[in-house]
């Protein structure tokens, strides 16, 4: 197996292979780790997917977790979103500079036996029947041909595998150009367990403490010209904050800074053949709550597990890989879709609308039900699978597709190091387990409620729930993944 690109969805998507003892290479042209933050909040869903592997313990040492989500605009608060009420074990936005959490899955990675090779280049790739042959470059400028059964592009926005597939990266670039940075400083108003997003009538200004005295701090520079976008240096930071943010707040320190545009792109199939597309590779979207590397790690961890089962032969069914593009492409237009919203209500220009858009979400954000949406969709707790092929009947109030709460003091579904479904329920689950053994385990139900049968996925979510007595309904559904099994025990 073959992954392009070792950034956080690279490393992702080799630490779940290699811990389902999968062989994995992992390649990427820059010759050392980046030491730069681009993207600084890790949200409860990947904590949990994370947690399978061990790896979360190791990132939530150290990051800072901010429970309140503070919306203000000319000086009065809009609204308050309490983020400790998320139905998960990490109530909470992690927040940690990007090349701390590559660095707790190059860890993780190399005690799996798998060390990322830097320098290395993809140079082309053609496909066949039975694989791929790719062309590397390696650091000291030899090029080889190499046979793999797989490959997986994590190579960002500007793709190299995308562009050779001829893809589509559909979508438009928004017309405002931003700035960002990681800044010591002092003053700020809250506590560091709080980020805030001030609305401005000339733009946002958005903090997220990373430290009681550090924040990624973003702001808009205004609508875009022809030339690219110049980050603000510490001085002129410094201004902006003056002039968008609450005052007091006084910049000490630089870490770096960056300016970009926003991009809201997609491909339209993130499988060409042997082929998959994760992270931005396959989508791109607004800063804007913080998901994007988030979504595209939650992709790694869709496709890992279904790429496992079929190199160790466990399963061969081609619904299984094509399963991949029908789930998570529909997570990738939702938040694109999602973030570019927020982005565009915080950047209204008519001081009107401005007005009338703090006035209506005061009232609306201020509504339990409201801020659990909103909460819910930024954790990415909410994120299902509701139309994927792969859904089997199911019954309760849990349905198909969904994700299955984590159970504190439980092992999370999918740890260990075989992918594996997981059967909760009574007598029923261990005969079907029997049926299936390199597929299936049997757990008792951690609610002791042992009547429904519910059928596990390893990435955590609802595979199929059937009456426990009924527990043969399900050997058709695994029997469609192209599964073996063996007989029933007498």
């Amino acid at each position: 197996m073959l992954i392009a690109g070792a950034g956080p969805v690279g490393l992702t998507m080799a630490l779940e292979l290699a811990r389902y003892g999968v062989p994995v290479r992992i390649i990427d042209k820059v010759p050392e780790p980046t030491h730069t933050s681009r993207a600084v909040a890790v949200w409860p869903r990947t904590l949990e997917l994370l947690d399978r592997s061990g790896a979360a313990a190791d990132i939530i040492a150290i990051g800072n977790k901010v429970t309140v989500a503070n919306i203000l605009s000319g000086g009065r608060s809009v609204a308050s979103l309490s983020l400790d009420q998320i139905p998960s074990p990490y109530p909470f936005a992690l927040m940690v500079p990007q090349y701390e959490t590559e660095a707790v899955l190059r860890r993780h990675l190399t005690a799996h036996g798998v060390t990322p090779d830097l320098g290395v280049e993809l140079l082309g790739f053609e496909q066949d029947e039975d694989g791929l042959s790719a062309r590397l470059r390696e650091p000291d400028g030899t090029e080889s041909i190499k046979r793999f059964a797989f490959l997986v592009a994590c190579d960002g926005a500007h793709s190299v595998v995308r562009h050779r597939l001829g893809l589509e990266f559909h979508g438009d670039t928004l017309g405002l150009d931003w700035t960002q940075g990681d800044f010591h400083l002092s003053g700020y108003p809250f506590p560091s367990s709080q980020m805030a997003i001030f609305w401005h009538e000339d733009g946002p200004l958005l903090f997220f403490p990373m430290a009681p005295d550090r924040a990624r701090i973003i702001t808009s520079l205004g609508v875009s010209t022809g030339a690219e976008p110049v980050a603000l240096e510490q001085k002129a930071f410094q201004k902006m904050v003056e002039a968008r943010g609450p005052g007091g707040i006084t910049l000490t320190g630089t870490e770096w800074v960056s300016a970009f545009r926003i991009n809201e792109r997609q491909v339209e199939n993130y499988r060409s053949g042997r082929v998959f597309l994760a992270g931005d590779a396959a989508h791109i979207h607004s800063p804007a709550g913080g998901q994007g590397m988030n979504t595209g790690m939650q992709d790694a961890i869709n496709l890992a597990w279904k790429l496992a089962l079929v190199s160790h032969g466990v399963a061969s069914a081609p619904a299984l890989l094509e399963s991949y593009d029908l789930e998570r492409r529909p997570v990738g237009a939702q938040v694109i879709a999602a973030s570019g919203r927020m982005t565009r209500i915080g950047t209204l220009p008519d001081h009107t609308l401005q007005h009338v858009r703090d006035f209506i979400a005061h009232i609306l954000m201020g509504l339990p039900p409201v801020q659990r949406a909103i909460t819910g969709l930024m954790a990415e707790v909410s994120i299902g699978y509701p139309n994927s092929p792969l859904n089997g009947p199911s019954l309760g109030e849990v349905k198909a597709g969904a994700r299955v709460r984590p159970v504190a003091g439980v092992a999370p579904f999918g740890s260990g190091n075989t992918p594996v479904f997981t059967a909760c329920g009574g007598s029923g689950a261990a005969k079907l387990a029997s049926h299936f053994p390199r597929l299936v385990v049997a757990l008792a139900c951690p609610s002791g409620e042992e009547a429904l049968l519910s059928l596990v996925r390893p990435d955590g979510y609802l595979a199929a729930a059937v009456q426990d007595a009924d527990w043969e309904a399900l050997i058709p559904y695994l029997d469609h993944l192209g599964t073996e099994r063996r007989e029933p025990i007498i």
